[in-house]
């Protein structure tokens, strides 16, 4: 059975439905578009704020330390506010945040600043996916959550390659100035279509903080930090391992980019589809499928447009958000705005713990394709969390 969910607004008709989770959408494509392109845009950063790329690359690590800070934090002190006010406030915070960002005199202040800009990242997803679930209804809760994580996905198809080509015309600082723009219009969005809700007056801190007892939060934690592992392993060294190992083209990068994104949606929209079906299964599925789909890229990475198609099946991988997502509501009981937000912190770690482990076999001289076998084994260590997962739930909170 689904728990209670506090704070819910009542059921909207699908039209009004949908127009808010369009508005929350556009909160996350922000934020997607803001995280992916200033990867894209580190050289330009480095000679603008005369620093080594090594040394602009601590802006996207401040962004990442940002987001895991700021979940927990943002969720556990917002947690009496109403879940409308909380995002429209943390969108605001993000908007903000941006526009400092393109004002930052030094790259010191550029760091601090992409601190603060990362840190209502998880809550706002988190919060925005409490709000499209308690719209939804019962037998459709994990496909409202992937629809609002599709702002997420389509920044990577879209927005990163769209304002990284700004930003190398424009300079980097028009990338923070075209986020903040566009946060400012979900912002917009949020208050228009969004229906208000009343806070809980039973929510606190205290209540939040508990949660954290819960075993099978931890072990739903842990599926995503290390299974989820395995696709940023992969796809923090796309780049040479197409060009190096598949003979592509560095002109046909992009395009391969813009396939990931292509399978992120694909990924994200059969998730939500299949886990309001069965979501146990679902997420012992996906992480099955992330064993294969690496296993094929490692065999079939020196095949130039097999591979492009291997990295469209690696994006699929995003099929595991909206399950994990759904499955932590379904553990948290009373308190949801923590652990929907804690979701977003273990990502991040998935994808600084991939990246690293990624780049351990690379140093040690196991070649590009090396980096699939770290990703089936982070998908084999999901395995293992879902498997302890199961094997320590109750008939309460088992849902199949």
């Amino acid at each position: 059975m689904m728990p209670a969910i506090e704070g819910e607004v009542r059921l909207q008709p699908a039209r009004h439905a949908r127009a808010a989770e369009l508005a929350l959408a556009l909160g996350g494509f922000a934020i997607g578009t803001g995280e992916f392109a200033a990867m894209g845009l580190l050289p330009n950063v480095a000679t603008g704020l005369n620093v080594s790329v090594p040394q602009a690359g601590h802006v996207i690590s401040a962004y990442a330390l940002g987001v895991v800070v700021g979940a927990p934090l943002l969720a556990v002190l917002g947690a009496r506010m109403s879940r409308r006010a909380l995002v429209l406030a943390l969108m605001g915070f993000f908007a903000l945040g941006n526009i400092a960002s393109t004002l930052a005199p030094t790259h010191h202040w550029l760091v601090l600043l992409r601190f603060l800009s990362g840190l209502p990242h998880g809550a706002y997803f988190g919060t925005a996916s409490l709000i499209a679930v308690s719209m939804a209804g019962p037998n459709g809760r994990a496909q409202a959550v992937g629809r609002v994580m599709m702002g997420l996905t389509v920044a990577t198809l879209v927005g990163t390659p769209l304002a990284t080509w700004a930003g190398q015309f424009l300079g980097w600082r028009s990338l923070f100035a075209l986020v903040a723009i566009i946060g400012a219009l979900a912002v917009a969005m949020i208050a228009m279509f969004v229906p208000a809700d009343e806070p809980d007056p039973e929510a606190s801190a205290l209540r939040e903080l508990g949660a954290l007892r819960k075993t099978q939060l931890w072990m739903t934690l842990g599926i995503g930090s290390i299974g989820f592992g395995g696709m940023f392993a992969v796809f923090s060294y796309i780049t040479p391992t197409l060009v190096d190992v598949g003979g592509l083209s560095q002109q046909a990068v992009p395009f391969a980019l813009m396939v990931f994104g292509a399978g992120m949606i694909l990924g994200m929209m059969a998730g939500g589809w299949l886990a309001d079906r069965a979501l146990m299964p679902t997420i012992c599925g996906v992480l099955v499928w992330n064993v294969a789909v690496m296993a094929l890229f490692y065999l079939t990475a020196s095949h130039t447009w097999i591979a492009v198609f291997d990295v469209f099946l690696v994006g699929t991988g995003s099929a595991l958000v909206a399950p994990l997502q759904t499955r932590l509501m379904d553990v948290a009981a009373e308190a949801q705005t923590l652990p929907a937000a804690l979701n977003h912190s273990a990502f991040n770690v998935a994808n600084a713990l991939g990246a690293w482990l990624g780049g351990v076999t690379i140093d040690a001289g196991l070649g590009w394709t090396s980096t699939c076998w770290v990703g089936a084994l982070l998908a084999i260590g999901g395995l293992v969390f879902f498997v302890a997962s199961r094997a320590t739930d109750t008939p309460r909170q088992a849902v199949a």
